[in-house]
């Protein structure tokens, strides 16, 4: 089926290690693309993070080929090499990655950059950190253990942030920003193609059923897509239906621009890929049941592969 978007594209870039990528980056990002309308999500494994000189645990190319395998078969998520590593042997900063990813879009494309909450809270450390939101519109997804309630505690230096309630939740909206024009009024996002398809796979009769990995709350909500296939999670059923809490804030800078910050406080989502290599490592020695001994947060292509390649042993 042919799944263009609706108006105008709108794209997020998801950036990490993704050493492995596992269930929970899915999570986060199916959720995403159901509370913002995303056409694609963009998973782009890093090459060199400033802030881990000690490098990965796994090559870039084990990386790359184990990212592509966990997002396969899904329309909306796509594999870039906007964050590969650079000949120079140069570090790779988001601030630089987004604007190269914004010079690519069409002039009405729309950006965004999807990150997890232990992420957003290292954001003051980033490269030119307070100018990223204004590149790149914020999507932050929360985690179990994570704290969020004071969002100025993460904030770069100088930004300032306020809170839109329901009834004038669109005004956040209307800062999007489009390549060429700064930020222009764009009301009712439209969902595309993908978008609304990502929700339906959660529940194509409309029969009811409440996911409990993810916690809904009184503010503005989204259908949520399925967490997962059944073939990666077999305890969410697909009938299973949830609301996802998104959050609509405006950033403001000394200079006075503005930009759009969504929060998406509800998700219990577990994203760490040290556990799930840590567990890897506990069951290293070879084992007639090897095959059982996988972290259950790996999706079986992942975990094939992570086997065929001895990672993380």
């Amino acid at each position: 089926m042919d799944l263009q978007p609706i108006g105008r594209p709108r794209v997020a870039f998801f950036g990490g290690s993704f050493d492995p990528p596992h269930l929970g980056h899915l999570e986060v990002a199916r959720a995403a693309q159901a509370a913002l309308g995303l056409d694609t999500i963009l998973f782009a494994p890093v090459g060199e993070q400033p802030l881990k000189p000690q490098g990965s645990t796994a090559a870039f190319a084990h990386r790359l080929a184990m990212t592509r395998l966990a997002i396969a078969g899904d329309p909306g998520f796509a594999l870039s090499l906007a964050d590969a590593p650079k000949p120079s042997g140069a570090p790779n900063y988001t601030f630089d990655t987004l604007l190269a990813l914004r010079a690519q879009l069409p002039p009405d494309g729309v950006l965004f950059c999807l990150m997890g909450a232990d992420a957003f809270a290292g954001l003051r450390r980033w490269h030119r950190a307070a100018e990223i939101p204004f590149v790149a519109p914020l999507i932050v997804a929360s985690r179990p253990g994570e704290q969020l309630e004071d969002l100025m505690a993460f904030l770069p230096d100088g930004l300032m942030i306020e809170a839109i309630p329901p009834p004038d939740e669109q005004a956040a909206d209307n800062l999007v920003s489009v390549k060429g024009t700064g930020f222009s009024p764009y009301i009712n996002p439209p969902k595309s193609k993908r978008a609304l398809q990502a929700a339906e796979k959660l529940d194509p009769e409309g029969g009811g059923g409440f996911n409990p990995r993810i916690m809904p709350t009184e503010s503005t909500r989204a259908l949520a897509p399925e967490a997962c296939s059944s073939d990666h999670s077999p305890e969410i059923s697909a009938s299973s239906k949830a609301q996802i809490d998104l959050r609509r804030y405006i950033l403001r800078n000394p200079s006075g621009q503005q930009a759009p910050f969504y929060l998406l406080p509800g998700l219990d989502i577990e994203i760490s890929a040290s556990e799930i290599r840590d567990r890897i490592r506990t069951h290293a020695p070879a084992a007639s049941n090897a095959q059982t001994q996988q972290p259950a947060q790996l999706p079986a292509p992942v975990s094939d592969y992570i086997r065929a390649h001895g990672l993380y042993r």
